[in-house]
């Protein structure tokens, strides 16, 4: 199983006139255009998705939307709490390995330091390994067996200045 984990694009700033919560913060025109990016660069790498998963949060949606947009994906994107900020690694895990009709290219869009942590719960088993996602940053794990604590290799990992390069 592949998980490629992204880190939602530039949103509008907190306290921002318009949006009351942090959960209804949407991208900025900077934000949409370097995902667009990650999109023409996953293409060009010839990555595709079985199933995309986001966080709710406005601006992690948005993030999604655009790749599945721009990639041309015909599935729906599966909204979760588990790729919340402040979620917890162990239920991602049980919900992906519990996801019908087991798909191998995983695609999860959500927020930091919850990717950081995620990547290394299964690289390591705990928080032994420190990855920075900037703002529409990804990462690809590689999987063979799935479960809570150490089961993935990291594949590679793109900044948004390298996407852009790719594009």
């Amino acid at each position: 199983m592949n998980l490629y984990l992204m880190r939602h694009g530039l949103a509008v700033e907190r306290g921002t006139a318009g949006y009351d919560s942090d959960r209804a913060r949407p991208l900025t025109s900077k934000g949409k255009r370097t995902v667009r990016c990650a999109a023409a660069a996953l293409l060009k790498l010839n990555v595709s998705f079985d199933a995309i998963l986001s966080s709710p949060l406005v601006r992690a949606r948005e993030t999604a939307d655009l790749l599945r947009d721009e990639m041309k994906f015909r599935e729906k994107i599966q909204l979760t709490e588990h790729l919340s900020p402040g979620a917890n690694a162990k239920s991602l895990v049980t919900l992906l390995q519990r996801l019908p009709g087991s798909p191998q290219e995983i695609l999860l869009v959500g927020h930091e330091p919850d990717l950081s942590l995620l990547a290394a719960f299964l690289l390591e088993g705990g928080d032994g390994v420190t990855l920075v996602f900037k703002k529409s940053g990804l990462a690809k794990l590689a999987a063979e067996d799935l479960r809570p604590g150490r089961c993935a290799a990291l594949e590679w990992l793109l900044t948004p200045r390298l996407i852009e390069m790719m594009a």
